[in-house]
């Protein structure tokens, strides 16, 4: 057997829940039922739809150690990043801009790329990082 070329979640541990869910609905505009899930300890986590079949997760971080009996560790902004492709330099501009907005920290503000496209990157509240990229080689398929 081999592992199948599917993502499905992507899961970020959060620190504060509702935090998180204000960014990334109120600030960035992404979908979302809010918060489910409560009723079960360690439990609560909110989803957002990112495109057909991927779907991003918030989910406190002690329940995700919790879940994946692993211990708590500190957080690491290098430990991923996050990739977002748009269509143009300007669409990287308005996304930074709106990140920025919605309380993300800019921490390095796009620019041409030694590889020919254009990026910038942004931690959101809780200090995971995104790369927004124009690739002049990607096709984006909406």
């Amino acid at each position: 057997m081999k592992l199948k070329p599917r993502i499905t979640v992507i899961t970020l541990g959060v620190d504060d829940l509702e935090k998180a869910v204000q960014f990334y609905r109120d600030g960035l505009g992404l979908a979302t039922k809010g918060i489910v899930g409560k009723e079960f300890e360690y439990g609560a986590v909110a989803w957002f739809e990112l495109q057909a079949g991927l779907n991003l997760a918030v989910w406190p971080r002690a329940s995700i150690s919790k879940d994946a009996n692993i211990p708590q560790s500190p957080r690491s902004a290098t430990e991923c990043t996050i990739g977002h492709n748009v269509g143009s330099k300007e669409e990287v501009d308005a996304v930074m801009d709106l990140a920025k907005q919605a309380g993300a920290k800019i921490v390095k503000p796009a620019q041409n790329v030694f590889w020919g496209g254009y990026a910038g990157y942004f931690q959101d509240p809780d200090g995971h990082l995104w790369e927004i990229v124009w690739n002049p080689d990607m096709e984006l398929f909406d």
